[in-house]
């Protein structure tokens, strides 16, 4: 069944938001290469520093962030640790848990990248917006506090 509720607008609003999220992707991939790094070693790097009240990360924690089995995070923190990127240690309450740490080496290629990911964001600014993204947000909003159906009209 097809959502008549969709506009040309709403395409063209996802079409533009996808366009400027690849474009920041490939930025990102580009950045992580010429530094020297994959850009999966890049995101375990910043999801380790980045993971919210602490700077370290479990194994599961990294595979919930890169949205990847743990099996396959364990072989990517392998490879980073390889590079001497991180350093692994057993958990303080649990020593069966892993914990993934910066080295000194991770911390200056993460400050490096995060910096000029940093800047590309605020030139991207004026760029890199959905539109009407809050439309979306305050109908959905509205639709679950009163019970209301969806109420979106085309710009």
């Amino acid at each position: 069944m097809q959502d008549t509720s969709l506009q040309k607008g709403d395409f063209e609003a996802l079409s533009e938001f996808r366009y400027q999220l690849r474009r920041f992707i490939k930025f990102s991939e580009d950045a992580a290469q010429s530094a020297g790094l994959t850009p999966l070693h890049y995101l375990v790097l910043l999801h380790i520093k980045g993971f919210p009240g602490q700077d370290w990360a479990t194994i599961g924690q990294i595979a919930e962030r890169l949205q990847m089995q743990h099996h396959g995070a364990v072989a990517l923190v392998s490879r980073c640790e390889k590079a001497g990127l991180v350093r692994r240690s057993p958990g303080v309450n649990d020593r069966r848990q892993v914990c993934v740490h910066l080295t000194e080496l991770g911390e200056k290629h993460l400050y490096h990248l995060a910096g000029l990911h940093r800047n590309e964001l605020r030139s991207l600014s004026q760029v890199f917006k959905v539109a009407r993204i809050s439309a979306y947000n305050d109908d959905e909003e509205r639709s679950q506090t009163s019970g209301e159906s969806d109420a979106r009209t085309s710009p």
